[in-house]
């Protein structure tokens, strides 16, 4: 678990440091003044506007996507392969199962070199 990217041992070790510090009756009270400190920022106007302007960041990416139409940047992505590569694009849709033979052309194997040469010799 971590908060504001303080994890728990770091947590009790700044709480140790602090009662050290500040002793307990002073922590007492350097405790009710952050609390109210944090009450009073989290309730303002500008923490508000920040959290918003964040979430309006986070979904920047989101939004720009929605509003580029998917069409628009895929004829832009073909505009841009044909100007790199001219050559006419083969149609989208695949062979038949006649078009593309279903095994391998073999040809007949060689005969051996040494029986060509025992043949001449006979």
């Amino acid at each position: 678990m971590e908060i504001l990217g303080i994890g728990a041992s770091e947590l009790v070790f700044i709480i140790i440091i602090a009662i050290i510090i500040l002793g307990p009756k002073d922590m007492q009270k350097a405790g009710k003044t952050v609390g109210r400190w944090l009450n009073q920022f989290i309730r303002s106007d500008g923490y508000k506007a920040l959290q918003r302007a964040s979430k309006e960041i986070r979904n920047l990416p989101t939004n720009l996507m929605r509003e580029a139409n998917m069409e628009e940047v895929q004829k832009m992505g073909r505009d841009i392969r044909n100007s790199i590569d001219p050559r006419p694009q083969p149609p989208a849709s695949s062979p038949s199962r006649s078009e593309t033979p279903s095994t391998p052309v073999i040809d007949s194997p060689q005969p051996p070199a040494d029986a060509t040469t025992n043949a001449e010799q006979k």
